[in-house]
């Protein structure tokens, strides 16, 4: 093992959760698109960081980051934090092995091993319109009923019905409108709502992650995080062969 030597960047892999403008304002990071499968590894290589943040990942058109691949980089001393999105996922997987998982979602998904992966997932644009968000996620919407009834702008009843309609939806269906819309409500009333009436739970796990990750690299120093031997398997080789990525990399760091 050849663990950092703590003076690294700072990696965040980010994507429709928060505007990439305002996230850079808030950490000196360098910045990467959502990871998918191999990209904590060749991120590693390229950038030898002291911590990388997951927030964002891709999983529908190629494979998602893989558990082994995180586990591999907090064996090398790299700290692993997760949040908001794929992050939180990720992190309530890992938690034990010695990733990180900050904010709301992530406690929710460590609560609820079986709760779903699509409650995070949204739709978005491609990466030369920075990962626009087209949806809302379960999540979010979840958030914005609660916050509705509180306010009394709609019922206890209306919200279980709200839900209840919102997890039925496919994500990439999954909005605000589309939801209200499909259980009757006019036009008008949807706009008297306003516009950014969706909770953007996401985008809050998500500055709490950038706000915490200096702090969090500066404690952890150089010591890897991983709680177990990192022990390479056939199949994550094979995957990693799939798709073309060099697997002497795992052994070169």
């Amino acid at each position: 093992m050849a663990a950092t030597n703590g003076e690294g960047p700072i990696l965040v892999f980010l994507g429709p959760t928060m505007l990439l403008g305002a996230a850079e304002k808030m950490l000196d990071a360098i910045f990467l698109q959502p990871a998918s499968q191999g990209d904590i590894l060749l991120a590693a290589h390229a950038f030898h960081p002291r911590a990388m943040v997951l927030i964002d990942g891709q999983f529908e058109d190629r494979p998602a980051v893989r558990h082994k691949e995180i586990l591999w980089a907090m064996s090398q001393g790299i700290l692993m934090i997760g949040a908001a999105s794929m992050g939180a996922l990720r992190a309530a997987e890992l938690c034990e092995f010695g990733m990180i998982g900050l904010g709301l979602i992530y406690r929710w998904y460590r609560r609820w091993p079986l709760a779903p992966d699509d409650a995070v997932a949204v739709q978005s644009g491609p990466a030369e319109l920075g990962f626009l968000p087209l949806t809302d996620s379960m999540i979010d919407l979840q958030r914005t009923f609660s916050a509705l009834m509180r306010r009394k702008i709609i019922t206890p009843a209306e919200r279980s019905l709200l839900t209840s309609v919102a997890r039925a939806m496919n994500f990439r269906d999954r909005s605000l409108g589309a939801v209200l819309r499909a259980v009757g409500w006019p036009d008008h009333r949807i706009s008297e709502l306003g516009k950014d009436m969706v909770t953007r739970q996401k985008k809050v796990d998500a500055l709490l992650a950038l706000r915490m990750a200096s702090r969090l690299s500066a404690q952890h120093g150089t010591r890897p995080a991983v709680a177990h031997p990192w022990i390479v398997t056939n199949t994550f080789i094979r995957d990693l062969e799939a798709a073309h990525i060099d697997i002497s990399l795992l052994s070169t760091y």
